[in-house]
């Protein structure tokens, strides 16, 4: 697990999150043409849970969903 640094909503926050999950992050932001910081800032203005466990949830969510789409 590693920490990432980032800055959302004016204030610097450390996200501990798995590798994986982390790269798959970046892949979403790529695929939906939006900075990784700017995907970040959706999931935290949403999330009810702690901020790892919610981009956790959303990397699983976008996953079901484009399975589902198939």
């Amino acid at each position: 697990m590693k920490k990432h640094s980032v800055e959302l909503s004016g204030h610097r926050t450390s996200i501990a999150i798995e590798d994986e999950f982390w790269l798959e992050l970046k892949k979403i932001a790529q695929r939906q043409n939006i900075s990784l910081r700017q995907l970040l800032i959706r999931i935290d203005n949403t999330h009810t849970l702690n901020l790892a466990s919610s981009i956790r949830l959303y990397v699983l969510k976008y996953y079901v969903s484009q399975n589902n789409q198939s």
